[in-house]
């Protein structure tokens, strides 16, 4: 397993003194030969911000719906990743009337401010367990909220910030996960800079007895030396029959002459023993390691697991969706199709062993990792019951397999794709294209795709056009032009993912049409040449070349693989002057929508506007305010049916659950330079 450091001197938890806490630092001085900072203990009762406060209120009891239960107990819901909730008491005649119940400050302000630190927005869902809400921010701190009021109960503080900032998108959090046996409740986390933390859920403070001290360093072990810098957590765990499976960030430009490799690693929940690892980039010997030729398996990192996985308790698998090797963009010193990269992978829970997998794109160099967790969802297809899993991708495609045997439920054909004419680039001469169901976005560039609102925009947009290398998807990067990607980095879907109804198999997938560049820019590092920059397409003041919609939702039914519905998400033309002076309307926004899913309602988060991408974590960039509220459609017919106004755009994916009596839905906002706030919203 490695070395698992001590760092417990980073540990913080922190809430509001009270006679109650001075009790409890009292008790605590008397066993203070067994609890170690008995001393941040005694000073909280002294008025100091350092204290244990234990339990959760005595009124957060959640009820329950028709024997289902009302809480959030994994980040999308479950474990299968619907975003799905039975819950109607909010529904689409009422969705107007929500009003705010209660906001709480991310814990990351006070920190970032006083250490001038910035911070990624913040992209975390809460869980609900018993009244409580856990959430992690955007430093990787963890706090327990009364989910009645929104009150504190307490705040762990890993201090991972001291170690600088993290790899890739810099500080970023998506969310912690929940176990239990019986009287013994965990959140266990992974943090930016590289730890994996196990808490008491009712007091905050680390269960010692797991890994060292309640932490284990996860750089160690992985058969490389790592720079922490390069190497990091950001999306949570997933628990399966008591192993807690681990993926990690690594930067996408290779920084080192060996870069971090984006290994899996599943680890005991009660003692935080490693019992296994199963390398993203296969060893000598190893299933896959011919893909890897001329020996670029030493070497090249990444492949990693960055985004949110799912898991089969009853089938004991876990489905993890790997990102593309490093680079990106440029693949010359690592010829060959490269598994794992770009795969989705089943494995064994309690064993780590491969039960099957499927590579998306072979030779990766459009930066098309799976970004998202996939979907698991029973379905009739023929009139025959299918256990599947349901991928989605950044390319705009929906591959859908049974989760059991890794079939495709319909063929997967390798069609022929352009060529690299980068020298030593050995592209792959085929990728997959799944035949059903369609693609939910635009895929690839011709010049019936450019605008044509009116003929002096058109004849700007191609002039524009001009500029680039473009053609079908999977259109490689060149040295004489920049390349277009359609979809770019930031879509199709995203990484907040699909939302599935497991009562009709409907899965309701986000998407953006928003093209990046890739310019391949020399690099001075061992084992590389080039790596791509991305950048956004050229607009015309603020108008895309491309035909709308920009932003839409797609309803895919998988018993048939058809599409229900699109709609566009957002309209671009509110905030741009030149398409409002056109009167146009309904055009969608290029921007990430967050969902969530209950009995009647497609209730959707948009982002504000930013290119999230660009930059790097030395460069956060701003974050602006565009348009912010939540919608609700009906998710039969996509009908818009409700809105209600935010104080700021949605960051995070929403959640829902119902406690005395009234149903909650909770979204993260903010971050970076806005204020980093969660907004929990009822019935008035």
């Amino acid at each position: 397993m490695g070395d698992q450091c001590n760092d417990s001197d980073q540990e913080q938890v922190h809430a509001v003194p009270s006679r109650r806490d001075a009790l409890i630092a009292g008790a605590a001085l008397v066993a203070a030969p067994f609890l170690g900072r008995v001393t941040s203990i005694v000073q909280a009762a002294q008025g100091a911000n350092t204290v244990l406060r234990v339990g959760s209120p005595a009124h957060a009891r959640p009820e329950k719906v028709q024997g289902t239960a009302t809480e959030w107990l994994n980040y999308a819901g479950d474990q299968a990743s619907s975003k799905y909730s039975p819950l109607t008491q909010i529904s689409g005649d009422n969705f107007n009337r929500l009003r705010t119940a209660w906001t709480w400050r991310s814990a990351e302000e006070e920190v970032a401010k006083a250490n001038d630190l910035k911070t990624w927005v913040w992209e975390s869902t809460p869980l609900m367990v018993d009244g409580v809400l856990y959430i992690s921010t955007s430093l990787s701190q963890v706090a327990a909220i009364d989910a009645a009021t929104g009150k504190t109960q307490w705040i762990y503080d890993p201090e991972t910030w001291k170690n600088g900032t993290p790899s890739n998108n810099g500080f970023v959090h998506r969310g912690v996960a929940y176990w239990a046996d019986g009287d013994d409740q965990r959140i266990l986390l992974g943090t930016g800079d590289g730890y994996l933390i196990c808490l008491n859920a009712q007091t905050g403070k680390p269960i010692r007895t797991f890994g060292r001290e309640g932490r284990i360093d996860l750089t160690q072990g992985l058969g490389r030396t790592v720079d922490r810098h390069l190497y990091g957590v950001s999306s949570p765990p997933i628990i399966c029959r008591d192993v807690v499976l681990m993926g990690s960030k690594v930067n996408d430009v290779p920084l080192a002459a060996e870069m971090p490799p984006g290994d899996v690693r599943g680890f005991d929940v009660r003692t935080g023993k490693q019992q296994w690892i199963f390398h993203a980039i296969p060893r000598q010997g190893e299933f896959g390691n011919e893909t890897w030729k001329n020996g670029s398996w030493k070497t090249t990192g990444a492949a990693n697991v960055w985004t949110m996985m799912s898991a089969d308790d009853a089938l004991g698998y876990v489905y993890l969706p790997f990102s593309t090797p490093s680079d990106d963009h440029y693949g010359v010193r690592r010829p060959g199709d490269g598994l794992f990269g770009e795969s989705l992978v089943c494995l064994d829970a309690r064993t780590g062993m491969r039960v099957w997998h499927f590579q998306m794109v072979h030779h990766g160099l459009w930066d098309y990792d799976l970004p998202c967790a996939p979907n698991l969802i029973d379905i009739r297809v023929d009139g025959k019951p299918v256990k599947a899993v349901a991928q989605m991708s950044k390319q705009g495609f929906c591959y859908v397999f049974d989760r059991v045997t890794g079939k495709p439920i319909w063929p997967i054909e390798e069609k022929p794709v352009p060529q690299s004419t980068v020298p030593g680039e050995k592209t792959s001469p085929t990728q997959p294209f799944p035949t059903k169901p369609a693609p939910f976005d635009r895929q690839g560039v011709t010049e019936n795709d450019v605008i044509d609102f009116t003929p002096e925009l058109r004849k700007q947009a191609l002039a524009v056009l001009e500029k680039y290398n473009y053609g079908p998807l999977f259109t490689p990067p060149s040295l004489q032009k920049p390349t277009i990607e359609l979809p770019g980095i930031a879509g199709g879907a995203s990484w907040s993912g699909a939302a599935c109804d497991p009562e009709t198999g409907i899965c309701y997938v986000s998407s953006v049409t928003l093209p990046y560049v890739a310019t391949l820019t020399e690099i001075s590092v061992p084992n590389t040449d080039y790596y791509g920059r991305m950048t956004p397409v050229e607009t015309m003041q603020g108008v895309p070349l491309w035909k709308p919609p920009y932003g839409r939702i797609t309803a895919i039914d998988l018993n048939t693989a058809d599409h229900r519905w699109m709609t566009p998400a957002g309209d671009l033309a509110q905030s741009n002057l030149v398409l409002k002076q056109l009167g146009l309307h309904s055009l969608g926004r290029p921007a990430r929508g967050h969902l969530l899913l209950t009995k009647t309602l497609l209730i959707v988060g948009q982002e504000g506007g930013t290119h999230r991408e660009g930059g790097g974590p030395e460069k956060v960039p701003d974050f602006e305010i565009s348009d912010p509220k939540l919608c609700a459609y009906d998710k039969a017919s996509g009908k818009l049916v409700g809105e209600v106004a935010l104080p700021r755009n949605a960051t995070g994916a929403p959640m829902t659950y119902m406690l005395n009596g009234k149903q909650f839905i909770v979204v993260a906002t903010g971050g970076s330079n806005l204020p980093a706030e969660l907004i929990a919203l009822s019935l008035a």
